[in-house]
């Protein structure tokens, strides 16, 4: 069991009041007297939502959530993600849900950022805290309550589990991040290092949830170019994106989508480390058919 953080962080008022490392959402809505135009770009290749678009007015409520309500980063959608769903979520002191997950063959990563959710597994209950990380094999039983006097905020990603015959799906587990060792890439003395929940090569994850750390002045020297679809939402610092041709700033609480061979690159330009959550689809064959039918 993952023990309960008695260090509860008071409840925050907005983006810049936040104790928790891990920024999450705020909501509220800005004056009148702000500007409109920001930093949000959608486009064919990439999606930049900033935190200060996530407001009260773009949330959504789910079915059989209680005293709940989400901001949809991505979903899969023609001309955005293919392939994942990605939530983050706010469950009011009592709420939460008996029901969560509406589709049998999803999978799913839930990773806390604030408060102090009770999480029952397959018959197992789990109180998580803020770096707390669920894997939810696709047919799970699972359920969520706020016993807390704070809200719980935490993302959850959701995938259609890609099964393929001979290989076993994966079972589901609780981890959290300061039980792992962050691996460095090579070439970097830690400056660019990855905490990776699964290990790379094995073949029953068709999806990796991780979190990526650089240190101040550190780069993805080169424009990475690759099949992989990614989602990455910044969890502490600021640096400058290369996305597709585009230059641009992101900072932490702000979510970006990557489509499949978009290039990328980035320079960790804040005074502390830039740090972000990333998923991307692994250890699939290219389908050569569209899901659900025959060309």
């Amino acid at each position: 069991m993952i023990p309960l953080d008695t260090r509860n962080a008071p409840m925050h008022e907005g983006p810049e009041m936040s104790a928790s490392p891990y920024n999450p959402p705020c909501g509220g809505l800005p004056p009148q007297t702000a500007l409109m135009t920001g930093r949000a770009v959608f486009t064919e290749a990439y999606a930049v939502i900033p935190k200060g678009v996530m407001s009260d007015i773009v949330t959504s409520v789910l079915p059989f959530w209680e005293k709940t309500r989400a901001w949809m980063l991505s979903r899969p959608l023609s001309g955005f993600s293919e392939t994942f769903a990605q939530y983050l979520m706010e469950v009011a002191p009592g709420g939460g849900s008996a029901r969560p997950e509406p589709d049998p063959e999803a999978e799913g990563v839930l990773f806390v950022v604030e408060g102090t959710p009770s999480l029952t597994l397959d018959g197992r209950e789990s109180a998580l805290r803020p770096g707390a990380y669920a894997y939810l094999a696709p047919g799970a039983t699972w359920s969520l309550r706020n016993a807390g006097a704070e809200p719980a905020r935490f993302h959850w990603i959701r995938k259609a589990y890609e099964r393929v015959p001979g290989v076993d799906a994966p079972e589901s587990f609780l981890a959290h991040e300061s039980e792992i060792e962050p691996a460095p890439m090579p070439g970097t003395d830690g400056a660019w290092a990855t905490t990776r929940f699964v290990a790379s090569d094995d073949v029953r994850h068709d999806m990796h949830v991780n979190l990526v750390t650089f240190r101040p002045g550190a780069s993805i020297p080169f424009e990475e170019t690759h099949v992989m679809e990614h989602g990455l939402f910044v969890l502490e610092g600021k640096a400058v994106y290369k996305l597709n041709r585009d230059w641009v700033e992101v900072e932490a609480g702000d979510f970006m989508w990557l489509r499949a061979f978009c290039p990328q690159a980035c320079y960790a330009g804040g005074p502390g480390p830039f740090r972000y959550l990333l998923y991307k689809d692994v250890n699939r064959h290219a389908a050569l058919k569209p899901r659900g039918g025959a060309r």
